[in-house]
């Protein structure tokens, strides 16, 4: 039993550290999960027990598995059990599960009708982008880019956006995003 309270106990810290690496505040969670302040401060101080009513929706805003809230055990299976998320109309299949800092993700963008008005939207953080596969339009300031397969893309978040497939086809593209402005850098050796 002293294993369980040992779990227990590491789950307010691991939530607070959770929340202070993606600069969340309680307003914002509490507003994100329908959980109160109150309570969400109580989880990460200790003086509320973590159930599950609690855990599934911050599990779900942080977009983590739930046994990385709980610090589940290891079990030693290597393979990595992707679970693609829809957002807006796109598929996004995480690729890191590493809270914070980078994060990955492989992208698909369904083939969108001619009469989309593009949206730009601003946020925090730092993207690069490689297509995979299909032409990826990229609206970007006062830039309109058309990418094919192989090329790669990086800019600063805070320059409007938008991403949509550039034809008839979906495009397909891996997603590295720094929250904090964190750039991906190239490292080469010289041979």
């Amino acid at each position: 039993m002293d294993e369980l309270s040992d779990v227990l106990a590491s789950v307010g810290p691991r939530l607070r550290e959770l929340r202070r690496q993606r600069s969340v505040t309680l307003a914002n969670l509490a507003e994100t999960t329908g959980i109160s302040e109150s309570t969400l401060s109580r989880l990460e101080s200790g003086g509320r027990r973590p159930n599950l009513e609690l855990l599934l929706p911050l599990a779900r805003a942080y977009g983590v598995p739930l046994d990385e809230l709980v610090g589940a055990p290891h079990t030693g299976d290597p393979r990595v059990h992707l679970r693609p998320v829809r957002r807006h109309g796109m598929t996004y299949v995480p690729l890191s599960r590493r809270a914070g800092g980078m994060q990955s993700h492989k992208l698909v963008i369904p083939a969108r009708s001619a009469d989309v008005d593009p949206d730009l939207k601003v946020h925090e953080g730092y993207e690069w982008l490689y297509v995979l596969n299909g032409r990826l339009r990229l609206l970007l300031g006062d830039q309109d880019l058309v990418l094919k397969p192989g090329e790669v893309a990086e800019f600063d978040t805070h320059v409007p956006h938008w991403l949509g497939a550039a034809g008839a086809e979906p495009v397909e593209l891996l997603v590295l995003f720094g929250q904090q402005g964190e750039r991906a850098h190239l490292r080469a050796r010289s041979t």
